[in-house]
């Protein structure tokens, strides 16, 4: 949290109550939040019936008082009054690349929060390397243009900004019509995209949905476990086929020679065991593979596939 901008009320007031309906959410906002009225020692209004997710758009919850709602710009203008000086201050601080969030207090905005977005420490590395294995990246994101524009250009990769779930949705099939697609994330709002994605990928500190839903999950939660799992997963691909070339070429040869009379038939059935042993010697070498050297190889000849990353708001 980087900044609060209170209207009518003090900044703790603002926190206090948007704490309160965030302060048991998995979200990196909502976190960011709790944490920020932690720090300030801030005693928190209690929250009658738990905080309800409006996907994509807000987080809402009773209070003493009324119903209290922490979400989107977009969000306070369809269900709130927004005046015209808050609606140039959040534009002001999407701007500098921050997320604004909305405390609306009834029908009334009390204030404004805003959050500057960190990339974990390992995304840059991350994306780089997915680029050197000559993968497509995208970043879909339900934040503002501004925020996501800012974020992009310091990781290296694409964005598509302002997304609902179902927009989402339609950004993937769009991806699918090029090539497979991967989809990772680690929120609720994402698990209809991992679902419809060729792949979908959990990052290991996700919500439960997100892991339930997707097909593989990061259980190191690292951005450059994605590179090293396409690596893998490439390098598996290659040893499959040179296992089958080697059994089914040794099976052709001595089939060849025994029907001729050149081998006999127990030479035979010696080298079927020998291909089945040489098959799993081969496969065993992949518990060596290091992944983080595979960036940059094979590239040339493997068709680059959309990938699509995200980063949810």
């Amino acid at each position: 949290v980087t900044e609060v901008v209170p209207v009518g009320v003090d900044e703790a007031e603002v926190l206090a109550k948007a704490a309160a309906v965030e302060r048991d959410s998995s979200h990196p906002i909502g976190i960011a939040i709790a944490e920020a009225a932690a720090a300030r020692n801030i005693e928190l209004p209690k929250v009658f019936g738990g905080a309800v997710a409006i996907p994509g758009k807000a987080v809402r919850a009773r209070l003493q008082g009324g119903f209290v709602s922490v979400g989107s710009p977009r969000y306070a203008a369809e269900h709130a009054d927004l005046p015209e000086e808050l609606g140039d201050r959040c534009r002001a601080l999407e701007a500098d690349g921050k997320t604004v969030v909305t405390v609306i207090h009834g029908r009334r905005v009390i204030g404004l929060i805003g959050l500057r977005d960190q990339p974990r420490e390992d995304a840059q590395a991350g994306v780089a390397a997915l680029n050197g294995l000559g993968i497509r990246t995208v970043m879909l994101t339900g934040d503002n243009r501004r925020t996501a524009a800012a974020i992009a250009a310091g990781l290296g990769l694409e964005a598509k900004a302002e997304l609902l779930p179902d927009a989402k949705l339609a950004e993937i099939a769009k991806l699918r019509s090029h090539g497979g697609v991967a989809m990772v994330g680690d929120g609720i709002n994402d698990a209809p995209a991992l679902a419809a994605a060729s792949v979908g990928i959990a990052m290991g500190g996700g919500t439960d949905v997100a892991l339930e839903t997707a097909d593989a999950a990061l259980l190191k939660n690292r951005v450059q476990g994605v590179a090293e799992m396409v690596g893998l997963s490439r390098a598996t691909l290659t040893n499959i086929w040179q296992n089958i070339a080697l059994a089914l070429g040794l099976k052709g040869i001595f089939l060849v020679t025994t029907v001729t009379g050149t081998t006999t038939l127990w030479m035979a059935i010696l080298a079927d065991t020998g291909a089945t042993v040489l098959v799993t010697m081969n496969a065993l070498r992949l518990l060596r593979f290091d992944a983080s050297r595979t960036a940059g190889r094979g590239a040339a000849h493997v068709p680059p596939k959309a990938f699509t990353s995200k980063r949810e708001a």
